[in-house]
Order: structure tokens, then sequence, then C-alpha cells
């Protein structure tokens, strides 16, 4: 079961069964969202996300195409400027290579380049994530890619509740939105309320509060963040773990705020270490809290190599919670 009622009342879903009802919910709500993609309709996607929306909604509005990326993802952006509100299904974030063009250089720009006339109000939905044994050509993390595009937002949920509150907002945006799911998260359980909701987009959020370190984790990694906190908390360090939630627009202030306060920070990501998200946020600590610091920003993100189809190489690839205790611990001369 992916639903079920916890103790004391509280409706609790999956991280999977949240993205279905946000989309079920907006459906319902609103007729011109459509889905297309490679196998959302009878297949519900390989993860099953989407399982049962083709059959409340039907094949004219979830829709499996070709496997052509970038020809589904510009009918999306073309359907977008006529009025309607796409979502595309790109099964595996890998498979943005084919994405680019409709997106960078299309979606991302028209609003500009047309004197605010026209909007792409469409919303690109896929995966990232190590640690399936899919090998390297689908099991890489590339939301940097877009985050570097101005004209897109770039989600990245951490928890159910974040998954559907940020989903039904970036479904109602006037602007393109890139939303990445961990696919290592969709048996994820936590709280979701019943009532409609959205969460504004480029707003972060604290997961934990703490004084003596702050770690700043993006998707999945805020999970392993929060389990490297309560280690830490048995080793006598308070952890503050920051969810910055969306890249692109970035929370800067919330960042900066809790950095100031702890006086050490790191950065935690999946995506490649090298020219990515990590470097992005450790720069924003270093141009706005650099004399609150009382030792260097670290970061820990994807080792800079193809994902291994061995699984234990595989698994040392990107951070775990040992690994991040261990850094915390030695960031507070604690080793």
């Amino acid at each position: 079961m992916s639903t079920r009622e916890a103790a004391g009342g509280a409706r609790e879903l999956t991280f999977a069964a949240a993205i279905r009802e946000a989309l079920a919910e907006e459906m319902r709500r609103d007729d011109r969202v459509v889905i297309l993609g490679e196998d959302v309709a009878e297949a519900g996607t390989p993860f099953k996300v989407l399982s049962g929306l083709a059959e409340e909604f039907g094949t004219s509005r979830v829709i499996d195409t070709p496997i052509s990326e970038a020809g589904f993802t510009g009918i999306g952006v073309g359907a977008a400027m006529t009025g309607m509100r796409p979502f595309i299904d790109i099964m595996f974030g890998d498979f943005l290579t084919l994405t680019m063009d409709q997106m960078v250089n299309q979606a991302a720009k028209i609003h500009y380049m047309s004197g605010g006339r026209w909007k792409v109000p469409m919303v690109l939905r896929t995966t990232l994530g190590a640690t399936r044994r899919s090998a390297a050509q689908h099991s890489q993390s590339l939301h940097a890619w877009y985050s570097h595009i101005p004209g897109l937002k770039v989600v990245l949920p951490s928890t159910p509740y974040d998954a559907k509150g940020l989903l039904k907002a970036a479904i109602r945006d006037d602007n393109p939105v890139v939303f990445f799911e961990d696919k290592m998260m969709y048996k994820l359980s936590g709280p979701v309320p019943n009532e409609d909701y959205t969460i504004p987009l480029g707003v972060a959020d604290i997961k934990r509060t703490g004084t003596d370190i702050t770690l700043i984790a993006t998707s999945s990694m805020v999970q392993v963040a929060l389990a490297a906190a309560q280690r830490l908390d048995q080793a006598g360090i308070s952890a503050e773990v920051v969810d910055p939630r969306t890249t692109l627009p970035l929370d800067r202030a919330t960042i900066v705020e809790s950095v100031r306060k702890t006086s050490r920070a790191i950065v935690i990501d999946e995506g490649y270490e090298q020219c990515g998200i990590t470097a992005e946020i450790a720069s924003v600590i270093a141009d706005e809290a650099f004399y609150h610091l009382d030792a260097p920003v670290k970061r820990m993100g994807a080792m800079n190599v193809p994902v291994p189809f061995s699984p234990p190489l595989e698994d040392v690839t990107v951070p775990t919670p040992q690994t991040v205790f261990d850094q915390a611990r030695a960031l507070c001369g604690k080793a």
C-alpha cells in the first residue's frame, strides 16, 4: 500500500503517491494539463508513478509518445505557447541531452524574445540518482545543466510533502519548470495534508535546526544529511540541515543566514562535483558569509567519473551518511 493512516490520524503517502496525487488533482482542476511521454499511459512509467491516470483521464490527456524526447518535448513547448499546460515526462534524466535545444534555446527564451507576449507554462519532469544498478547512461544527476539557464526554474523535492506542494506550484507557474525526482526515493513515506496546498518556488526549508554546522543538501542528499545529523548529535555536534528545494531560483538568504549562525558549512549534492551545484552554493556562502566562517566551506558531490555498473564501486561514488558525518566531524575539529 502506498497510502496509509499514520498514528494520530495524520495521512502518510509515499513520494511516488504524492507525485501522482498532485498530478491527478491538477488535471481535475485544469483540463489544459496534459501528460506526454514514453510509457506514461498504459505502463504508468517504468517506476509506476503515473499508474491510474490514463484510466481516469483517458489517453487523449495521458499520451504515450514515440521514442523521441526531442520531438515530444518540442510538442510540449508549442502546446504551452498556445495555451495548454503540458507535463512532459522524460524517463531518465540522462536523456535530457536530447531536450536541450527545446528547453534551453526555445522554452527558456521565448518570453523574453517576444517582449513578454508569449509564455511557456510547462513542466518537464525527470529522474536523477545513482545506486540503482542502472549503469552510466541511466544514473546521472544532471540538474546543474538546467540550473545554469536563465528563464527556467529547477525543482528538487526531498520529501513527499515537498514533492506534492512543489509540483502543484510548478504546474500552475507560467514559466517552464524542470522537476527532478530521485528515483531511489519513490518508496519514501511522509505526512501529506489532504487539503490543497502549494509550496512557492524559490523558498528553502530548514529540515533540522542546529548551532555548530550547516549541512546544505539537495534532493536525496537531504535524507543523507539528516541521517548524518543524527549521528553528529550523538557525537556532541549540533547540525542544521537546509534544503534549498529549488536551485533556480536559489534562496540565498536562508542559506547565508544559517551559515552566519553556525560558522561552518558543507554543501551536499548528488550531481558531479566539478562545476556543479555545490560550487555555486559554496560561492554564495563565500561572497555573503565569509567573515562569519570558522572553517573553509566543504563540498561533497558525485565523483567525477561515469557511474560504474559494479555495485561496490557505484556505492562509493556518491556521499553517504557516514562520509558526511566524517567530513562534518573533521570540520568541527572533533575527528
